[in-house]
């Protein structure tokens, strides 16, 4: 389980992607300058997360996505314009298409205003284990004490009906102001950090047929 990276603003994996070709490293060359310098203009300060993932996840092969709507009466901590909004525009940024049609992934979110006892979970590294994608891994659970002021981000295989990573930030000195705006940027981008997955065939630049995974 990981508790703190590098700040994303200075920290870009390029070794994971594989890149191959010249057009391709410019192309992510240009993603990192925008991206730091938007980060940069909101003042970023990475937060303490923690994240666990599905050892059935389908991480190299999504390409689509669309936000959860809570069906019924609307429950006012799963809905948030300025989460929303941070969380497709990081989405968009790795190459997800926002889809209003069978996508491949739903992303939700809760934002707990009281301190709360988690179940998360002890595990490699995503992007270790994505190397040999061993389903038969057991799952060790651990106990989670998070502050007030608790942000969760879910994502959900939408075929597999089943969450697949989520992600789960406080601050160091207590818990996330949701009435602040620049709050909840800094802890969508903490978490969504974690998720480094492109869409598939977006760094190569190929159009990938759109069929069921």
């Amino acid at each position: 389980m990981n508790y703190l990276y590098p700040s994303f603003a200075v920290r870009f994996n390029l070794a994971y992607l594989f890149i191959s070709d010249i057009t391709t490293m410019k192309k992510i060359f240009w993603y990192f300058i925008a991206l730091t310098l938007f980060t940069s203009c909101l003042g970023f300060k990475e937060l303490p997360v923690e994240y666990d993932y599905s050892y059935r996840g389908n991480f190299k092969r999504y390409r689509t996505f669309s936000i959860m709507k809570p069906l019924g009466v609307v429950d006012s901590t799963m809905t948030n314009a300025v989460i929303e909004k941070s969380i497709i525009a990081r989405m968009k940024f790795l190459g997800y298409k926002q889809a209003t049609s069978k996508p491949h992934l739903i992303v939700g979110f809760k934002m707990y205003s009281d301190s709360l006892k988690f179940n998360g979970y002890d595990q490699p590294d995503i992007e270790a284990w994505v190397k040999t994608q061993n389903e038969d891994l057991d799952y060790h659970k651990k106990k989670l004490d998070m502050k007030s002021g608790t942000l969760l981000i879910q994502f959900f295989d939408r075929r597999q009906n089943r969450s697949v990573w989520q992600g789960y930030a406080t601050t160091l000195y207590g818990g996330i102001d949701f009435n602040n705006q620049r709050h909840l940027r800094n802890a969508v981008i903490s978490i969504l950090d974690k998720y480094r997955f492109w869409a598939e065939g977006f760094v190569e630049g190929q159009e990938v047929k759109e069929t069921e995974l």
